[in-house]
C-alpha cells in the first residue's frame, strides 16, 4: 500500500506535488484538481468561480485594475454603489493565468490574502462580462425581508398583498429560467413584481391564479410539487400567520413571546427579495460552493435596496464541516457586510440539524499518545465523501495514518505532506491533503480527507471501498494538542440524489438516543460528540445562529445543537462556537415532530422539522422589532 504524488492541476498549473505547493490555498481545490473535476461535473470548467478576500487596506476596485479582463471577472455589483465602503470581500471568475498572478511576484500576490473554491456554478457563469445588461431598478425602501433559499413559491397566496406580489425581486441563480440577467451579476434570471403580477393576470380563470401554470411559464419545474423547503421558510418568516397562530392547542400556561403569536405583523406585509439558489449549490456535498451563491446573493439583495432600508436576511443552508470558529472566508465576509452597513442589515442562519448524526469528534493528545477514527463510508454512494481535521496553531507534530477499508494502512503522513491513493489503478480514491495553512481557516490548519464516491453507474469511474476507514492521529511533539473531526454532510433537504451521509462509528457510543445519554457527559471516552455539530457557516460574531426546540416535551429539539453545552468542560481549540445565539420552535411535541407552514401551493400546508424552520421565526421577531 503506497501513496501517489498529487498532479499538477490541469486548470490552475500549480504541481501540487511541490514542497508547500498547497499551502495557504483551500484543499478542496487541490482536491479538484487531483480527480479532475469528477465531483463537480466531471467536466474542467472554463472560468473557476471563487470566493475571495483581499489583504488589508486593498480596495476591490484596487484588485480589478491590477488584473487583466482577459483571466479574472469580478461581478460589478462589488464596485457599484451597493457595496459599502472598505468591503474587501467578493466573488469572482478567474482563468488559469490567475494563479500565476497571485503567485510571488505576481501582480496580485500582495492584494489576495486568501480564496477559496466556489463550484458547483455551471457553465451558465462563464463570461460573464459579456452577459451582463446595465438596466435601472427601483430600489426599495423601509423594512425589507430577504430569504436565500431554494425553492420559492412567489405566486402563494401567502406572499400575495390584495392579489398582488409582495416579492418584489426574485432571483434564480442558476442558468435555467426565463427574466432577464440582473445587472450586476451576470448570470441567472431575474423576476421583478411587475413580471410575476403580469404573469399571475394572464393565467388567472374565474378569480383563481393557476399557480403551476405560472410557474410552468417561468420554467421553474421544480415548484411544480408539493412540498418545497424555501416556500415553508418563507412562510415562517413573513407570510400571513406566525408558527403559534398557526398552533391550535397550546399548552394551558404557554409563555411562548407573545409577539410570536401575532398573526397581523409587520413581517405579513413586508417586501420580499427572494435568491433561489442554483440547485447544484444546495446538492454540494463539498459545501464550498455557497460561498460564492451565498455572497452573489446578499450583494444582490443589498443592490435592490435604498441605502436607508432595513433589510433582515434570513439562511437557512448550511454545511457541517469547516473551522466553526467563525474564520471561513464566507462567515468573514458575513461579519464585514453587517459591520459596514451597521444596523441595517442583518443575517440569520439555521444552527444545523446533525447533533445526532454523528459527524463530529474530538480528542486530546499529549506527546506520543494516538487515537483511532472509524469513518464508515456507505456503499451505494454516489457522492464524493470528505473528512475535515482541524489542527489548532503550533500543532506541527501530528501524523496521520489511515487504513482504507479492507485494505493495508499507508504510510503515515507529517504536517504539510499530501498524497493520494489509487489503489491498483490511475484515479485517485482517497486524497490527503495536509498543508501547513489553509484558505478555508485562518486559526492552525486543515488536513482534508477526501474519498471517490462507493457507486457510480458509469463503468469509467473509479470508486473507493466501502466500509470502515481508520483514521489514526499520532502527537510526536511536546505539548498537548486539540484536533476535531468533522465529517461534511451529504445530503439534500428534498428529494434523491444518490448521496449516503458517512459518519463515525465507536462502539463506547450511546446508540440508544436517550436525552440523558452519557455520551453528553464531558468524561464519556468516546470521541465521537453531539455538542460541536454545528452549521459552519453560522459561527460569526455578527451573525445571528438560531437552534431548535419543541413546543411540548423536552426543550430541545435532539437534531439541533442544545444550550448550555453539555461539553462545555471539555478540552477545545480557541474561539470554536457550539451553541447558538437564541433558539425559536422546530418541532411541536416529541410524538408530532416539525412544524406547519405553507406548501408550494396556496391552502397547502406541510411538515418539515429542523432548524431550517426555527430560524425564519427569529427573523420574523427581528424584522418586527425594527
Amino acid at each position: 500500500m503506497t501513496w501517489s504524488k498529487l498532479p499538477k492541476g490541469g486548470f490552475t498549473g500549480i504541481d501540487w506535488s511541490k514542497p508547500d505547493a498547497t499551502n495557504g490555498f483551500d484543499p478542496y481545490l487541490v482536491w479538484a484538481e487531483t480527480d479532475r473535476f469528477a465531483g463537480y461535473g466531471d467536466k474542467q470548467p472554463k472560468w473557476l468561480p471563487v470566493a475571495i478576500e483581499l489583504s488589508a487596506g486593498t480596495s476591490i476596485a484596487q484588485f480589478i485594475g491590477a488584473a487583466s479582463p482577459q483571466w479574472l471577472h469580478v461581478p460589478p455589483v462589488y464596485t457599484s454603489s451597493a457595496a459599502p465602503a472598505g468591503l474587501r470581500y467578493c466573488t469572482a471568475r478567474v482563468r488559469p493565468a490567475f494563479f500565476k498572478h497571485i503567485q510571488p511576484g505576481g501582480s496580485l500576490h500582495a492584494l489576495v490574502r486568501r480564496l477559496e473554491l466556489g463550484l458547483a456554478a455551471g457553465p451558465h457563469t462563464d463570461g460573464l462580462g459579456s452577459t451582463s445588461k446595465s438596466h435601472t431598478q427601483p430600489l426599495l425602501k423601509g423594512k425589507v425581508m430577504a430569504v436565500i433559499d431554494d425553492d420559492l413559491a412567489f405566486a402563494n397566496a401567502n406572499f400575495l398583498h390584495k392579489g398582488k406580489a409582495r416579492t418584489r425581486y426574485f432571483w434564480r441563480q442558476d442558468g435555467k429560467g426565463v427574466g432577464g440577467t440582473p445587472s450586476g451579476l451576470g448570470y441567472g434570471h431575474e423576476l421583478t413584481a411587475a413580471d410575476i403580477n403580469h404573469a399571475m393576470q394572464q393565467r388567472t380563470y374565474d378569480g383563481v391564479v393557476d399557480e403551476s401554470a405560472v410557474y410552468a411559464h417561468f420554467k421553474l419545474e421544480t415548484l411544480r410539487k408539493r412540498i418545497s423547503h424555501g416556500t415553508h421558510v418563507l412562510d415562517l418568516a413573513c407570510g400571513p400567520r406566525t408558527l403559534l397562530a398557526q398552533v391550535a392547542d397550546l399548552p394551558p400556561g404557554f409563555d411562548g413571546p407573545a409577539s410570536w403569536a401575532l398573526a397581523d405583523d409587520d413581517a405579513s406585509r413586508c417586501d420580499i427579495i427572494a435568491v433561489q439558489l442554483d440547485y447544484d449549490t444546495v446538492a454540494d456535498t463539498s459545501g464550498g460552493s455557497m460561498n460564492v451563491h451565498v455572497l452573489d446573493g446578499l450583494m444582490y439583495v443589498l443592490s435592490r435596496c435604498a441605502h436607508d432600508a432595513k433589510i433582515v436576511t434570513n439562511i437557512s443552508f448550511g454545511t457541517v464541516a469547516g473551522p466553526h470558529d467563525g474564520s471561513s472566508l464566507l462567515e468573514a465576509a458575513m461579519d464585514q457586510l453587517i459591520t459596514l452597513c451597521g444596523q441595517r442589515l442583518r443575517i440569520v442562519l439555521a444552527a444545523g440539524n446533525s447533533y445526532q448524526l454523528r459527524t463530529h469528534a474530538n480528542v486530546t493528545l499529549a506527546k506520543n499518545e494516538h487515537a483511532v477514527l472509524h469513518w464508515r463510508g456507505q456503499p451505494d454512494d454516489a457522492t464524493e465523501n470528505f473528512l475535515e481535521l482541524w489542527l489548532p496553531p503550533e500543532a506541527h507534530g501530528i501524523r496521520i495514518e489511515i487504513t482504507p477499508s479492507g485494505q493495508a494502512a499507508l504510510p503515515a503522513l507529517g504536517f504539510g505532506e499530501s498524497r493520494m491513493w489509487t489503489g491498483n489503478g490511475t484515479q485517485p480514491l482517497c486524497a490527503l491533503i495536509y498543508p501547513k495553512s489553509v484558505a478555508t481557516g485562518t486559526h492552525g490548519t486543515c488536513a482534508l480527507i477526501a474519498l471517490a464516491p462507493t457507486f457510480s453507474f458509469d463503468k469509467g469511474v473509479a470508486t473507493a471501498p466501502s466500509g470502515v476507514w481508520q483514521i489514526k492521529l499520532t502527537n510526536t511533539k511536546p505539548g498537548k494538542v486539540t484536533i476535531d473531526a468533522y465529517v461534511e454532510r451529504d445530503d439534500v433537504v428534498t428529494g434523491p440524489r444518490g448521496g449516503r451521509q458517512s459518519h463515525f462509528e465507536d462502539k463506547l457510543y450511546d446508540m440508544s438516543g436517550n436525552p440523558w445519554s452519557f455520551v453528553d457527559h464531558p468524561d464519556n471516552p468516546t470521541l465521537i460528540r453531539r455538542s460541536g455539530n454545528f452549521n459552519s457557516i453560522a459561527t460569526g460574531r455578527k451573525t445571528v445562529s438560531v437552534g431548535g426546540t419543541r413546543i411540548v416535551g423536552s426543550h430541545w429539539a435532539h437534531y439541533s445543537p442544545q444550550k448550555p453545552d453539555p461539553d462545555a468542560g471539555r478540552p477545545e481549540r480557541p474561539g470554536v462556537v457550539k451553541t447558538a445565539s437564541t433558539a425559536a420552535h422546530s418541532d411541536e411535541n416529541p410524538a408530532l415532530t416539525g412544524v406547519r407552514a405553507a406548501g408550494t401551493y396556496s391552502g397547502s400546508a406541510v411538515r418539515l422539522k429542523g432548524t431550517s424552520a426555527a430560524a425564519p421565526q427569529e427573523t420574523r421577531r427581528i424584522f418586527n422589532a425594527l
